[in-house]
């Protein structure tokens, strides 16, 4: 009977190390996240957005064309 326990333990740890050992091999892949964008202001209206999808000129940045077009508004 003690022979026939210990041969179910040693079963039941060789089970529980080759399970640990596979799981570790398997690599997750981690999310990789994106580097934040940088925001800049509207020139004209002061709102914030991403800069790659606002309009430069010169040194200012701006939401749209048609604030391009207006040019820098009055200063918030």
């Amino acid at each position: 009977m003690v022979r026939l326990l210990f041969w179910i333990a040693l079963i039941a740890a060789a089970f529980w190390l080759w399970r640990k050992f596979k799981a570790s091999q398997q690599s997750h892949p981690e999310a990789k996240l994106d580097a934040p964008l940088q925001m800049v202001r509207c020139a004209h209206c002061g709102v914030h957005l991403p800069n790659d999808r606002a309009l430069q000129q010169g040194n200012e940045w701006y939401c749209s064309q048609a604030h391009l077009q207006q040019g820098p508004g009055q200063s918030r």
